[in-house]
Protein backbone atom coordinates (compact mmCIF):
# COMPACT_ATOMS: atom_id res chain seq x y z
CA UNK A 1 0.00 0.00 0.00
CA UNK A 2 1.11 3.35 -0.56
CA UNK A 3 2.47 5.54 2.15
CA UNK A 4 2.17 9.29 2.58
CA UNK A 5 4.25 10.87 5.40
CA UNK A 6 2.50 14.56 6.60
CA UNK A 7 0.15 16.27 8.32
CA UNK A 8 -3.48 16.95 6.98
CA UNK A 9 -3.13 20.44 7.29
CA UNK A 10 -0.27 20.97 4.96
CA UNK A 11 -1.33 22.31 1.79
CA UNK A 12 1.52 20.14 -0.20
CA UNK A 13 0.09 17.03 1.52
CA UNK A 14 -3.58 18.21 0.84
CA UNK A 15 -2.34 18.29 -2.89
CA UNK A 16 -1.23 14.40 -2.87
CA UNK A 17 -4.26 13.21 -0.66
CA UNK A 18 -6.89 14.79 -3.41
CA UNK A 19 -5.07 13.53 -6.40
CA UNK A 20 -5.19 9.44 -4.05
CA UNK A 21 -9.15 10.28 -3.57
CA UNK A 22 -9.45 11.44 -7.50
CA UNK A 23 -7.74 7.80 -8.30
CA UNK A 24 -9.62 5.87 -5.75
CA UNK A 25 -5.80 4.59 -4.53
CA UNK A 26 -5.58 3.03 -0.85
CA UNK A 27 -3.27 4.45 1.10
CA UNK A 28 -2.05 5.10 4.55
CA UNK A 29 -1.08 8.74 5.94
CA UNK A 30 1.22 9.09 8.96
CA UNK A 31 1.14 12.30 10.68
CA UNK A 32 4.38 14.40 11.03
CA UNK A 33 5.74 18.15 10.48
CA UNK A 34 4.53 21.00 11.96
CA UNK A 35 2.95 20.03 15.40
CA UNK A 36 4.06 16.86 15.13
CA UNK A 37 7.39 17.16 14.64
CA UNK A 38 9.44 13.83 13.34
CA UNK A 39 10.88 15.01 10.11
CA UNK A 40 14.12 15.59 11.57
CA UNK A 41 14.74 12.44 12.88
CA UNK A 42 17.26 10.02 11.27
CA UNK A 43 14.65 7.82 10.13
CA UNK A 44 13.10 10.50 8.61
CA UNK A 45 16.12 12.12 7.00
CA UNK A 46 16.85 9.02 5.35
CA UNK A 47 13.97 9.58 3.29
CA UNK A 48 13.55 13.05 2.69
CA UNK A 49 16.78 14.90 3.39
CA UNK A 50 14.66 17.93 3.16
CA UNK A 51 12.64 17.67 6.27
CA UNK A 52 9.61 18.66 4.79
CA UNK A 53 6.50 16.92 3.92
CA UNK A 54 4.78 14.85 1.97
CA UNK A 55 7.11 12.39 1.12
CA UNK A 56 5.68 9.35 -0.99
CA UNK A 57 6.67 5.59 -0.08
CA UNK A 58 5.53 3.25 -3.07
CA UNK A 59 6.60 -0.07 -1.43
CA UNK A 60 10.05 0.89 -1.29
CA UNK A 61 10.31 3.89 -3.71
CA UNK A 62 10.80 6.98 -1.71
CA UNK A 63 9.97 10.51 -3.06
CA UNK A 64 9.69 13.87 -2.14
CA UNK A 65 8.58 17.34 -3.69
CA UNK A 66 4.70 17.29 -4.05
CA UNK A 67 4.02 18.16 -7.51
CA UNK A 68 6.61 15.39 -8.37
CA UNK A 69 4.61 12.91 -6.26
CA UNK A 70 1.48 14.01 -7.94
CA UNK A 71 3.48 13.29 -11.72
CA UNK A 72 4.17 9.74 -10.59
CA UNK A 73 1.29 9.10 -9.32
CA UNK A 74 -0.59 9.94 -12.31
CA UNK A 75 2.18 8.03 -14.54
CA UNK A 76 2.35 5.35 -12.25
CA UNK A 77 -1.25 4.36 -11.70
CA UNK A 78 -3.61 6.50 -14.24
CA UNK A 79 -1.46 6.84 -17.56
CA UNK A 80 -4.62 7.33 -19.56
CA UNK A 81 -6.03 10.11 -16.89
CA UNK A 82 -7.40 13.35 -17.93
CA UNK A 83 -5.86 14.97 -15.14
CA UNK A 84 -2.06 14.16 -16.87
CA UNK A 85 -2.47 13.21 -20.05
CA UNK A 86 -0.17 11.46 -22.07
CA UNK A 87 0.08 13.84 -24.89
CA UNK A 88 3.46 16.14 -25.14
CA UNK A 89 1.20 19.03 -25.06
CA UNK A 90 -1.67 19.04 -23.30
CA UNK A 91 1.32 17.20 -20.35
CA UNK A 92 3.46 20.63 -20.96
CA UNK A 93 0.72 22.84 -20.96
CA UNK A 94 0.04 21.64 -17.11
CA UNK A 95 3.84 21.24 -16.44
CA UNK A 96 3.97 25.13 -16.78
CA UNK A 97 1.48 25.61 -14.93
CA UNK A 98 2.41 23.48 -11.80
CA UNK A 99 5.80 25.17 -12.01
CA UNK A 100 4.91 29.00 -12.25
CA UNK A 101 2.74 27.62 -9.09
CA UNK A 102 6.12 26.87 -7.22
CA UNK A 103 7.79 29.90 -8.53
CA UNK A 104 5.41 32.19 -8.34
CA UNK A 105 2.71 32.17 -5.57
CA UNK A 106 4.28 29.96 -3.04
CA UNK A 107 6.83 32.66 -1.39
CA UNK A 108 3.97 35.30 -1.02
CA UNK A 109 1.04 33.34 -0.05
CA UNK A 110 3.27 31.66 2.05
CA UNK A 111 3.97 34.72 3.75
CA UNK A 112 0.87 35.96 3.94
CA UNK A 113 -1.08 32.51 5.62
CA UNK A 114 1.62 31.97 7.56
CA UNK A 115 1.58 36.07 9.21
CA UNK A 116 -2.14 36.02 9.54
CA UNK A 117 -2.97 32.19 10.68
CA UNK A 118 0.34 31.18 12.26
CA UNK A 119 1.89 33.96 13.32
CA UNK A 120 0.56 35.73 16.94
CA UNK A 121 -0.78 39.10 16.35
CA UNK A 122 1.83 41.56 17.93
CA UNK A 123 4.40 39.35 16.51
CA UNK A 124 3.15 39.96 12.79
CA UNK A 125 5.39 41.82 9.74
CA UNK A 126 2.31 44.33 8.34
CA UNK A 127 4.27 45.61 5.67
CA UNK A 128 5.97 42.50 4.55
CA UNK A 129 2.41 40.92 4.85
CA UNK A 130 0.81 44.06 2.91
CA UNK A 131 3.42 43.71 -0.07
CA UNK A 132 3.50 39.79 -0.27
CA UNK A 133 -0.77 40.11 -0.96
CA UNK A 134 0.12 42.64 -3.76
CA UNK A 135 2.71 39.76 -5.34
CA UNK A 136 0.34 36.80 -4.61
CA UNK A 137 -2.54 38.67 -6.35
CA UNK A 138 -0.35 38.67 -9.36
CA UNK A 139 -0.32 35.10 -10.26
CA UNK A 140 -3.94 34.84 -9.45
CA UNK A 141 -4.49 37.79 -11.88
CA UNK A 142 -2.83 35.65 -14.53
CA UNK A 143 -4.50 32.22 -13.31
CA UNK A 144 -8.43 34.27 -13.83
CA UNK A 145 -7.38 35.28 -17.02
CA UNK A 146 -6.69 31.72 -18.02
CA UNK A 147 -9.63 30.71 -16.85
CA UNK A 148 -11.81 33.48 -19.05
CA UNK A 149 -11.74 30.97 -21.62
CA UNK A 150 -12.21 27.33 -20.21
CA UNK A 151 -13.72 26.31 -17.18
CA UNK A 152 -10.17 24.69 -15.75
CA UNK A 153 -7.22 26.21 -15.64
CA UNK A 154 -5.39 23.62 -18.50
CA UNK A 155 -8.93 23.35 -20.12
CA UNK A 156 -12.17 21.69 -19.89
CA UNK A 157 -11.44 19.22 -17.62
CA UNK A 158 -9.68 18.85 -13.84
CA UNK A 159 -6.03 18.59 -14.19
CA UNK A 160 -3.10 18.58 -12.36
CA UNK A 161 -2.64 22.09 -12.85
CA UNK A 162 -5.98 22.86 -10.71
CA UNK A 163 -5.04 20.72 -8.06
CA UNK A 164 -2.07 22.11 -7.47
CA UNK A 165 -4.02 25.43 -7.01
CA UNK A 166 -6.79 24.71 -5.98
CA UNK A 167 -5.36 24.04 -2.36
CA UNK A 168 -4.12 27.59 -2.32
CA UNK A 169 -7.25 29.16 -3.76
CA UNK A 170 -9.28 28.08 -0.84
CA UNK A 171 -6.88 30.03 1.66
CA UNK A 172 -6.54 33.27 -0.68
CA UNK A 173 -10.42 33.59 -0.38
CA UNK A 174 -10.88 32.62 3.34
CA UNK A 175 -7.73 34.79 4.21
CA UNK A 176 -8.75 38.37 6.07
CA UNK A 177 -7.10 40.45 3.03
CA UNK A 178 -8.24 42.74 0.70
CA UNK A 179 -8.14 40.93 -2.63
CA UNK A 180 -8.57 42.09 -6.22
CA UNK A 181 -11.94 41.21 -7.90
CA UNK A 182 -11.74 38.15 -9.87
CA UNK A 183 -14.86 36.77 -10.91
CA UNK A 184 -13.21 33.71 -13.09
CA UNK A 185 -11.15 32.70 -10.65
CA UNK A 186 -14.15 32.75 -7.68
CA UNK A 187 -16.23 30.19 -10.30
CA UNK A 188 -13.38 28.23 -10.57
CA UNK A 189 -13.06 27.75 -6.80
CA UNK A 190 -17.29 27.80 -6.41
CA UNK A 191 -16.71 24.57 -8.97
CA UNK A 192 -13.76 23.30 -6.81
CA UNK A 193 -15.85 23.31 -3.60
CA UNK A 194 -18.62 21.04 -5.59
CA UNK A 195 -15.74 18.29 -5.28
CA UNK A 196 -16.40 16.04 -2.65
CA UNK A 197 -12.57 15.17 -2.81
CA UNK A 198 -12.11 18.92 -2.50
CA UNK A 199 -14.52 20.15 0.24
CA UNK A 200 -12.81 16.54 2.21
CA UNK A 201 -8.98 17.30 2.51
CA UNK A 202 -8.64 21.07 0.81
CA UNK A 203 -11.98 23.23 1.91
CA UNK A 204 -11.21 23.23 5.73
CA UNK A 205 -10.47 25.77 8.32
CA UNK A 206 -7.45 27.69 7.91
CA UNK A 207 -4.66 26.69 11.12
Amino acid sequence: MLRLWGRSTSSNVMKVMWLLEELKLPYERIDVGGPFGQTHTPEYLAMNPNALVPTLDDDGFILWESNAILRYLCSAYAPDSALFPAAHRPRAVIDHWMDFQQTTLNAPQGLIFVGLIRTPPEQRDAKAIATAVIQAAKPWSIIDTALSTHSFIAGDALTLADIVFGVHVHRWFNLPIDRPDLAHLRAWYDRLLTLPTYAKHVAIPLV
